[in-house]
């Protein structure tokens, strides 16, 4: 396993940053719920993990993302039944590039940001894990994926109540 590698001309989330991530993740969570209405046994299979720019890898730094996704397959012991292998999504939060994007416009904030790319990212996780779409897609059908997620992403927060979320989603509508 690669070690984390931090570079160092990159600004990274502070204090402040990351419980403002917690409170974007809640948010996102709530409105994935709502919005899928997933059994307890369905939300289980949506394994997920987020990492910020300190505990990226250099082939999970961006240049041009707010997050990347990535899959890693685990092995898991059945109870005496064998192995199998079990999935879990890492989304890879690039502070820097969120960062630069608050340091361009005023009209965004950090909250209404996360809020929307953990969101999206979490449709991506919900659609890979109850096998909607495949994770290992490219050209027109990714294409046609991002569209769809961006679609679903806008409808699941268009009556969020929070600053500036209208912003974002206008300025990322047909990202």
């Amino acid at each position: 396993m690669q070690s984390a590698w931090f570079p160092m001309a990159h600004r990274s989330f502070s204090g402040t940053d990351l419980q403002t991530l917690g409170e974007a993740l809640d948010v996102a969570e709530d409105r994935i719920d709502s919005f899928y209405k997933l059994s307890l046994r369905q939300w289980r299979r949506c394994r997920f993990d987020i990492k910020t720019l300190r505990g990226l890898t250099r082939k999970e730094i961006a240049r041009h993302a707010f997050a990347l996704l990535n899959k890693h397959a685990a092995a898991q012991d059945n109870l005496g039944w064998g192995t199998s292998t079990r999935d879990t999504y890492v989304i890879c939060v690039q502070d820097h590039q969120i960062l630069r994007a608050l340091d361009r416009d005023e009209n965004l904030n950090l909250l209404a940001i996360l809020v929307y790319v953990l969101t999206h990212e979490l449709v991506h996780v919900v659609r890979f894990s109850t096998f909607d779409q495949r994770f290992e897609v490219s050209g027109p059908v990714r294409h046609k994926e991002e569209q769809f997620v961006h679609a679903k992403t806008f409808e699941m927060l268009r009556d969020v109540a929070i600053p500036n979320l209208d912003y974002v989603l206008e300025a990322y509508q047909n990202h």
